[in-house]
Formats: structure tokens, sequence, C-alpha cells
């Protein structure tokens, strides 16, 4: 299986048979340029299109317009993104909200809960697990709030990670935020998210261009005997097993 970082908190995963995007925002060159544009031109596989909430920098409309290149495409989004749609978008996409569930003969995907609009993901096909986070995270501000409300953003989080650790005992790949605008415990999130999961692999996320923050996360993550994903550059294509 192969992953393609495309930027921001947009990945893609390619297996045998299908194609999962998750929370696309922009490819990885310029408009309308990139590893997901190139795989549309000739793509004959499954494809299947999660979005975990509205924000910009998780969802574009232009995967609308996927479906005129792919026959086959599942559109799985947050219930909060039909705010942002015409009603005669809507047709064909499925709307999923906290703990409901989809599958076909090839996927599964259930939602969990965020700490901010939205939901997350835990995807599972052939006996892996993955979970893509959306904006689930501990947005605690503690340089900006006070005491009080850092702890309320704390206890917020994991409530619902612990909500989530009560179903998923363990994922083969995660993606989480590792967001540098929240200061110098910006790591706080998902240091807490792999001691409640058991993760074999972690990918970090929603760090817009500041790869060495990021990446910051490896050094912890690999004191835990679990594999780190160093990203570098939007497009870049790892192998998986």
């Amino acid at each position: 299986m192969k992953l393609l970082y495309i930027y921001h908190s947009g990945f893609l995963l390619e297996g045998e048979d299908f194609i999962l995007v998750i929370d696309y925002y922009r490819d990885s060159g310029e408009v309308n340029q990139g590893v997901v544009h190139d795989l549309l031109k000739n793509s004959r596989k499954r494809w299947y299109v999660l979005v975990s909430h509205r924000h910009p920098d998780h969802f574009n409309s232009e995967i609308l317009q996927w479906s005129q290149q792919v026959a086959d495409i599942h559109y799985l989004f947050s219930w909060d993104v039909c705010k942002k749609l015409r009603q005669e978008e809507r047709d064909g996409i499925v709307f999923l909200s906290k703990q409901e569930v989809w599958e076909d003969d090839i996927m599964r995907i259930k939602a969990y809960g965020s700490t901010d609009i939205g939901v997350s993901f835990c995807i599972s096909f052939r006996g892996k697990f993955v979970f893509h986070a959306g904006d689930l995270n501990n947005w605690h501000w503690q340089e900006e709030s006070t005491l009080q409300e850092s702890a309320t953003y704390e206890r917020n989080f994991l409530r619902e990670l612990q909500e989530i650790a009560a179903e998923v005992a363990k994922v083969d790949l995660a993606f989480f935020p590792v967001d540098p605008r929240l200061g110098k415990d910006y790591m706080r999130g998902a240091m807490q998210f792999i001691d409640h999961i058991a993760v074999k692999c972690l990918v970090p996320m929603h760090f817009w261009e500041n790869y060495a923050a990021a990446n910051v996360l490896g050094d912890f993550v690999r004191e835990k005997g679990i594999r780190f994903i160093t990203l570098n550059h939007p497009g870049q294509s790892i192998e998986l097993a």
C-alpha cells in the first residue's frame, strides 16, 4: 500500500483496487496539478473521498468534480459539510455524524468525535485500521487562554479520546495534528493520543509548511517503539506494509 502526502491534513492511500483521499484542501503542486490530479487521469480503481469537516483547509468543493473522471467514487463527508453545499450538490454524498458507520465490500468507515466541528474517522479494510483525527486535538492554547479555559479544552479532548479508545484499541496508521501555533506544548495532543491507543505508525499533519516543528515529534514517537513518518514536501510518497 502506498501513502501520498498531499498537503496540510490531506493524504491519499492507494491499494490494489482502491484510492482513499482524506481532507483534500489543495493538490501537491500548482493549481490542479500534483499527485491527486495525476491519479485522476487514468484511474480505474474505486475512489473513497472523505472530509472530516467544513473548514476551508480540510474541504475544497473541487472534489465534487472528480466524479466526472472517476466512474466508481464514494463521497463520505462529516455532517457539517452539508451546510456548505447547495441542495443539488448533496446528491450521492453520505453525511456521517459521530458514531455512524458506512461500509461496502472494501471499506468500513466509522465517525468519531472532534474537539472542533465535524468528526474524526476510523477506517478499516482487509484487516488494517487507519485513524484520521480531522481537527480532533488538545487545542489548549495555554499561552493565550486562562488556566481554567485550557483545562476545559484538555478535559473535552480526553473525553473524546477515551470514547475512541474504548472501541479502537489499536491502529496500524494514524494521522494526527501537530500544530505549532499552539505554542511550546503543541505536541501534547499527539502524545496523549499514543498513550491511549496502540499505534504502529504515526503521521503528523495540520502543520502547514512547518516541517521542522512537525518532525520534532519523531523522537518521542520512536522512543515508544512506533514508526514515525518524517514529512518534508507535498507529494511525498511512502511505501507501507
